[in-house]
């Protein structure tokens, strides 16, 4: 029997959100800065990986692992999720200081299931949030079924199922909780590295203007809270501006090949990992945690 991967083409929802290339460029960084705001999550991120001094190679990677999720085999996706889990391994330690309302010696770990639901979260708000400004507003029905297919992704790294919201509704009520509460803190860290990831990412100069474009939909798309908490001013001319643009990228879809309008993001991704090894070996900033 074929294997048609975790989440068959024609049949699965979260396939169909995230084969649309415009959502894989955008929702992986609004994902990271949102998740940032998690100082467990941020911190022992930033311990154990390279996203202490390579953050954008961290970002293509982890981009690449999940597409190979989203749109491989079953056997590729296997391995993939294997790599990551080594890497979980190393993943755990305690806070070093008191940061927000965590308390110094507070204990970390990849396999923690409340931290696992926050890592899938940001992506579950992420993902669909991009596709309904590009492509078109998912029903109720569907926006359920998306939620238990997330559901099923962050099982397929360790997440028990029980830890989950049991419904998109639920989940909704759980989000909109947890981004007011007093949990969400920022540290300095955090503040740069999470705006870096949205906003300064190294591409060549070539491509001043298209990211230009980027960075006014990723703006438009923050939640407003995450705008306050990085302190990030947003101006009603921008939201005109922002709402055309989205108008003009939804009006020429229509039109745009398949083949260009989905699929992978590998090559766009590896851009962006060259860009940062190139400025490193140059010896230009990139944003790195000292």
């Amino acid at each position: 029997m074929r294997d048609r991967g975790y989440f068959p083409e024609g049949e699965s929802i979260l396939r169909r959100v995230h084969s649309e290339r415009a959502v894989g460029l955008f929702y992986g960084q609004r994902a990271l800065m949102i998740g940032a705001l998690n100082p467990l999550a941020f911190v022992g991120t930033i311990q154990h990986t390279n996203a202490k001094q390579k953050p954008f190679q961290r970002l293509s990677h982890t981009a690449e692992v999940f597409e190979t999720i989203f749109f491989g085999t079953r056997a590729e996706a296997d391995e993939a999720l294997a790599f990551v889990h080594k890497l979980h391994e190393r993943v755990s330690g305690e806070m070093p200081e008191d940061t927000g309302a965590v308390a110094r010696g507070t204990p970390y770990s990849a396999f923690d299931p409340e931290l696992m639901l926050w890592t899938l979260a940001v992506i579950a708000d992420s993902g669909p949030a991009f596709y309904e400004l590009f492509v078109d507003s998912l029903s109720a029905d569907e926006h359920e079924r998306l939620w238990q297919e997330y559901a099923r992704f962050g099982e397929l790294f360790g997440m028990p199922r029980e830890v989950a919201p049991r419904s998109h509704l639920e989940f909704r009520e759980w989000w909109d909780a947890k981004l007011s509460s007093h949990q969400m803190h920022l540290t300095d860290d955090a503040r740069e590295i999470g705006y870096a990831t949205a906003f300064e990412i190294p591409l060549p100069t070539v491509r001043a203007p298209a990211k230009a474009v980027h960075d006014l939909i990723m703006l438009g798309s923050l939640p407003p809270k995450v705008r306050e908490l990085y302190g990030i001013s947003y101006s009603p001319r921008q939201e005109r501006a922002f709402r055309a643009t989205v108008r003009a990228l939804r009006g020429v879809r229509p039109i745009t090949p398949r083949v260009i309008r989905e699929g992978y993001n590998t090559g766009s991704f590896r851009l962006v990992a060259r860009t940062e090894r190139r400025r490193l070996r140059e010896g230009r900033r990139t944003p790195q945690v000292a």
